[in-house]
């Protein structure tokens, strides 16, 4: 009889190919870095840009989700004609640096104009991000686990940015918002090095004669 239920070590990332795991690693770490200050980011709208109100929260919010979606196509488009994954990978870890180096903006601006450029920059590296990564794990996962691989990844990912959420919640109450965004900043960059070791797996582009 089929098994109706994913074994507990699918969980713990056993027995699944080493590029699937890193990316769902580095994701984990990343996204909960993310999920740190995620969920009140409103607040530091409110409390650290002038004349932050639900409107320029509002805005800046479309903003990043805009770029994001106007971006990610032509970002796809480019990485799917490019041959070999190697220069995929390096598209990915590249931008996923940039984009975890991206908070330390927020320490600096002060006024909604400077809050909506971070976000544009923001969401172009996204658009650049995903593609990559996701066009990486779609190769790279194993053979008949599509689903189990993909449910593990988002049960993981959702798991770390909902513990994050509380843990960053409570770091902004009791240090601040600045020592919160530096630990935003060092959470990601660790989560794009567990990027690193997937880079033997690239494979080069095929010859053709």
């Amino acid at each position: 009889m089929r098994k109706r239920f994913i074994p507990i070590r699918e969980y713990f990332l056993l027995n699944i190919s080493s590029v699937i795991r890193f990316l769902t690693l580095s994701e984990i770490v990343w996204g909960g870095a993310r999920g740190l200050l995620g969920p009140i980011f409103a607040i530091f709208i409110v409390d650290y840009i002038q004349g932050g109100n639900a409107a320029v929260i509002g805005t800046a919010a479309a903003i990043f989700l805009i770029t994001k979606s106007v971006f990610q196509m032509p970002a796809a488009t480019i990485i799917d004609r490019i041959r070999g994954e190697k220069d995929d990978f390096w598209i990915m870890f590249g931008a996923s640096v940039l984009s975890a180096l991206v908070p330390l903006l927020y320490l600096i601006i002060n006024t909604p104009m400077e809050l909506y450029l971070v976000e544009f920059v923001y969401g172009v590296l996204f658009a650049i991000t995903v593609p990559s990564y996701m066009a990486i794990f779609t190769r790279h996962i194993d053979h008949q686990k599509e689903g189990t691989e993909w449910g593990v990844y988002f049960t993981l990912t959702d798991l770390s940015s909902a513990l994050t959420a509380a843990i960053g919640g409570a770091i902004a109450i009791t240090v601040g918002f600045p020592q919160l965004i530096v630990a935003v900043v060092v959470v990601s960059v660790i989560g794009a090095l567990f990027l690193l070791p997937i880079r033997p797996y690239m494979r080069m582009p095929s010859k053709h004669p």
